[in-house]
């Protein structure tokens, strides 16, 4: 799961507030509640934000794998995906 909890220590500690990001920035509120709701922004946003606010993107958001995020709900089709990835061909 990717959250943006980093977002808000950083904006605080940079000292820019969501009102700038909104009137000075250009984003829109709704941007701003999907940053606060941890929903889908876009690559795009997330380069913006580490621009405006001068940092590499940890500072932006951070990610912790939980049960949405498992792409294999059957442990043979990992396994069969990493057997396939270190196989070495001749």
């Amino acid at each position: 799961m990717i959250n943006y909890d980093p977002l808000w220590r950083t904006m605080q500690k940079k000292r820019i507030s969501q009102y700038r990001l909104i009137h000075y920035y250009g984003f829109s509120p709704g941007q701003i509640s999907r940053l606060k709701n941890n929903q889908y922004v876009s690559t795009h946003t997330i380069g913006v934000l580490c621009t405006i606010l001068d940092c590499p993107v940890e500072d932006i958001m951070e990610f912790h794998m939980d049960n949405s995020e498992n792409a294999f709900p059957d442990p043979r089709m990992y396994e069969e995906l990493r057997r396939s990835l270190t196989r070495r061909d001749p």
